[in-house]
């Protein structure tokens, strides 16, 4: 579905985020600047280490809370909407009614791992999996985690028997419940990373629902990520785009460039290569879908790091500090030579892919450490894995020319020039506050170029490579302590 035309083009476009601590809402213009916001936090219910909920109605009610907070500001009630994207968290899973939309169970979070033992079996058949799905047998990913629904809650036994019971990612619960008609439908990059879809077909995977023993019939219908959901609620405001917030936020800038990695740090740090049309596999790697639409279909090579903001979280809690973040800038600008910490917070990502979740620090020799130099030493950490991401990319011939750098500690001007140190590429910290938003926000509007092509006084903070060899000779202690070459 196209938007186009002058009269559609001075309308507004609504941008839906389904976070992991919070949803949000935004009305963006055609040149994409923000012209209203709203916001609401949600929990994060930590249940042990390896269960990790969230309450399906609290995101329900926040979901429509923003929504409608945007649509009855004054600026978005003269303009109007003209269409409508959702970006929604990835992994995480829910099971409700298909009648009557009303959610069976809590949410389990990307974070959650309950459903680990369920793999053990699979793992002779990993490679086969990940060739069909692009992704590595692991508990974050939706698929043990629905077998273990279907186990393990004795209340979806009835709808289960009455044809009711519906359940897959969070944002066909989201869509079920926002659109009208209560449809049963996802897009093709939330199907995904449940491991049951065939990421060459773009459709559920009959070999893959054998393997984890999930009926077809229980998931909603796959879509592309740019068509016609249907229309919101008691309006006339067409959703034209759904997909996972990642995947949304590497087009928060506009149009993918060539040669440039896209890094997204938030709660986890996700790092990002476009390969075009092209389906790309690695072995250390996963392969995702960044976009699709009727035409066509982009891949991705995708990194991922567990501890990023997280890992922040977790210093904080253990070391008392609640406001450690507000003073990260000026300790990275002071502490020149920290320890080496040893990154596993919620288990170590790509290309590692082990669960085990024992951080720590290397002794240096210095004797008792700092809390401004353990702070920086955990900032590197991020960093150090982001690096080992990129290497793994390079190794696959992909030239990476450059990063983007979005989310949440990009705002740490001395995090963005240690990354430019380490890796020796130009760090580019594009003026995007919301990349998810404006991401989801540029994709539902259908747009072919850049916002930054469009806008006026658009920024763009530059951070050039400097001398950095303190800090590889810390890169390479951690990697020799991973194992990593």
């Amino acid at each position: 579905m196209t938007v186009s035309g002058t009269q559609q083009t001075d309308k507004l476009i609504l941008a839906l985020d389904v976070g992991t601590l919070s949803v949000r809402a935004s009305a963006y213009d055609f040149a994409g600047n923000a012209l209203a916001f709203a916001d609401e936090p949600i929990a994060l219910n930590q249940l042990s280490s390896s269960k990790i909920e969230q309450d399906p109605l609290e995101i329900r009610t926040a979901v429509h809370q923003v929504m409608q907070q945007v649509l009855t500001e004054p600026i978005v009630q003269q303009r109007g909407i003209a269409c409508a994207g959702l970006a929604s968290q990835r992994s995480s899973i829910v099971a409700w009614n298909r009648t009557t939309g009303e959610p069976l169970t809590p949410v389990f979070s990307w974070q959650d791992r309950r459903a680990a033992e369920y793999l053990l079996p699979l793992a002779s058949k990993g490679v086969a999996i990940k060739k069909k799905s692009g992704l590595f047998l692991s508990p974050h990913y939706g698929a043990s985690k629905l077998r273990w629904m279907l186990d393990n809650c004795p209340e979806l036994e009835r709808p289960l028997q009455n044809k009711q019971l519906i359940f897959g990612p969070l944002a066909a619960y989201v869509i079920a419940n926002l659109v009208e008609g209560q449809p049963s439908i996802v897009d093709h990059v939330n199907a995904s990373r449940t491991q049951l879809m065939d990421l060459q077909k773009h459709q559920w995977s009959s070999e893959l629902l054998h393997e984890f023993g999930i009926a077809r019939e229980l998931l909603p219908d796959c879509q592309p990520t740019q068509s016609y959901f249907g229309n919101i609620r008691g309006t006339k405001i067409p959703l034209t785009a759904v997909n996972g917030d990642q995947n949304a936020a590497i087009h928060g800038p506009g149009k993918l460039d060539d040669g440039t990695l896209i890094v997204n740090v938030g709660t986890g740090a996700f790092v990002l290569l476009s390969t075009g049309v092209q389906l790309m596999y690695h072995p250390s790697l996963l392969a995702s879908i960044a976009n699709s639409s009727d035409a066509h279909v982009t891949y991705l090579l995708e990194g991922t790091v567990n501890g990023a903001g997280a890992a922040i979280k977790w210093a904080a809690d253990q070391w008392g500090g609640s406001d450690l973040s507000a003073h990260l800038e000026q300790w990275l600008n002071e502490v020149k030579t920290p320890p080496v910490f040893i990154n596993t917070i919620g288990g170590l990502g790509s290309p590692f892919w082990r669960s085990e979740q024992n951080p720590y620090f290397l002794d240096n020799g210095s004797g008792d450490t700092t809390l401004p130099e353990k702070a920086v030493a955990i900032v590197e950490s991020i960093l150090f894995l982001i690096a080992i991401n990129l290497e793994a990319m390079s190794n696959t011939g992909q030239s990476v020319k450059r990063i983007r750098i979005t989310g949440g500690l990009s705002a740490l001007d001395g995090l963005c020039q240690r990354l430019a140190n380490l890796t020796q590429r130009v760090v580019l910290r594009p003026e995007v506050k919301q990349a998810t938003s404006q991401g989801i926000a540029w994709l539902a509007a259908n747009l072919t170029q850049g916002w930054n092509d469009l806008r006026d006084g658009s920024h763009v903070d530059y951070f050039l490579p400097k001398d950095g060899r303190s800090l590889k000779a810390r890169y390479r202690q951690f990697c020799s302590e991973l194992g990593w070459r």
